[in-house]
């Protein structure tokens, strides 16, 4: 069974067409890449994902279990949104950190805040804090940040500044990592850094899904990718096929537009 089943998305703002008839699936461990023009939809459909935005037409399902069918109001309950979301971790292209606190309570935040709605919480809530401090501090040392854990945000680096957002995306056990062009509003020599982390994660066989520019990135760490133009889906399918060897016109196109950047 697969993870992700996307089917017949589309999104619309007034009269413009954002999406169209997006489909496909996302299997346990694989890692999807996401390529196209700016505007071409990635963004959206990312958005639509994590419920941000709300489709006018498909389904989302995770696990076999339909999160969202826009035929379906009984799916669409703004009281129910908050949980969706907990299946979709997302990683903006800004960092989105909060500056009044340290890398770590960044990534334990929403986790203590979620904690305190379990039933049980107050006479427990000492080990359950120091449960997820612990599991925060973990996750920032794979991030190669255990040092900077008591640093905040503007005495960190951009790239230390992402690799704290992409621990507060895992720290809530997510099925799907997703990754919103996680490196444009990084140096070059900051790029470096968070790819390396992505390969690692992909390497761990986490699930993820990437809207990147970073071509090559893609080729090497993707097990699919889907090029995205006019909001709709031009070609799909194994990440070496499709930036290596593309039959669509429009995608071959594209790809030689971005080479002679």
């Amino acid at each position: 069974m697969a993870v992700l089943e996307v089917k017949n998305i589309e999104k619309h703002f007034g009269s413009t067409r954002v999406l169209e008839n997006i489909s496909f699936d996302l299997q346990e461990g694989q890692a999807l890449a996401i390529i196209g023009s700016s505007g071409s939809g990635k963004t959206t459909l990312l958005r639509c994902l994590n419920f941000l935005e709300k489709p006018d037409r498909g389904q989302i399902i995770v696990r076999g279990s339909k999160l969202f069918d826009a035929a379906d109001p009984a799916t669409q309950r703004e009281s129910e949104i908050r949980k969706k979301r907990l299946h979709f971790g997302l990683v903006f292209q800004s960092f989105h950190l909060f500056p009044q606190y340290t890398a770590l309570k960044n990534v334990t935040l929403a986790r203590e805040l979620l904690a305190q709605e379990q039933e049980g919480f107050k006479s427990r809530k000492k080990q359950i804090l120091a449960e997820i401090e612990a599991e925060g501090r973990e996750l920032l040392s794979r991030m190669g940040l255990a040092e900077r854990a008591g640093h905040y945000p503007h005495q960190l680096s951009g790239g230390q500044q992402q690799r704290v957002a992409i621990a507060r995306a895992l720290a809530l056990h997510p099925d799907i990592l997703c990754f919103d062009e996680p490196t444009s509003a990084l140096d070059p020599e900051l790029t470096g850094e968070v790819l390396k982390v992505i390969r690692s994660l992909a390497e761990q066989k986490t699930t993820m899904i990437i809207v990147t520019h970073e071509m090559a990135f893609a080729r090497d760490v993707a097990d699919q990718v889907i090029f995205m133009d006019g909001g709709v889906i031009v070609e799909q399918g194994d990440a070496e096929k499709v930036i290596g060897n593309p039959q669509q016109e429009r995608t071959r196109q594209f790809l030689s537009r971005y080479s002679e950047r």
